[in-house]
């Protein structure tokens, strides 16, 4: 005993039972397997997340390529858009964005036809592409990228820099499903 300590009687608080394994105060030993729950509720709430991530990420991803490259769309049915011309200035570029072998071949002969100079054809680097677009670069080009889109059968124009050449107007028709090489 401690100096100064008194001496109590014992008591039943006293009396601790050997088989209970206390570990600090008031502590009950942990249950078996409590651990393992804690991960199974991890794994299937991480599971759910990266589901619902990559469910959002396909919508997103189906919503931009149906829309090309995110830049606003114009018709020639809009109000303020300038009338349809023919550039002879204007540098064409067809490409094919189908399965469909000479597609680009057949568009570049029937814009030939109306007066276009088409500078060259080719493959697009993807084949999925629905809507045929003919892509222009500044506003003021927006008239004759109408204009190739009459003479193609095409209804969409749309404004982007994706294709631009600096210093030369230039206009790019992206052929999709829908162009057939009689339009």
């Amino acid at each position: 005993m401690e100096r100064g300590a008194t001496a109590r009687p014992r008591d039943r608080f006293d009396d601790v039972p050997t088989d209970l394994a206390r570990v600090g105060a008031h502590r009950a030993p942990a249950r078996r397997g409590r651990g393992l729950a804690t991960f199974g509720w991890a794994a299937l709430a991480t599971g759910v997340l990266v589901g619902a991530g990559v469910l959002g990420l396909s919508v997103i991803e189906r919503g931009v390529a149906t829309t090309g490259d995110g830049g606003t769309t114009s018709s020639a049915a809009s109000a303020a858009a300038p009338a349809a011309t023919i550039d002879p200035d204007a540098s064409v570029v067809v490409l094919n964005a189908t399965k469909t072998s000479g597609l680009a071949a057949s568009a570049a002969a029937a814009a030939k036809s109306d007066g276009w100079k088409v500078a060259s054809t080719a493959n697009a680097d993807t084949q999925g592409v629905k809507v045929s677009t003919v892509y222009y670069g500044d506003k003021a080009s927006q008239g004759a990228a109408l204009g190739l889109a009459k003479s193609l059968g095409i209804g969409r124009t749309q404004q982007s820099d994706r294709f631009d050449v600096k210093g030369r107007t230039r206009l790019t028709v992206v052929l999709g499903s829908d162009f057939t090489a009689s339009s």
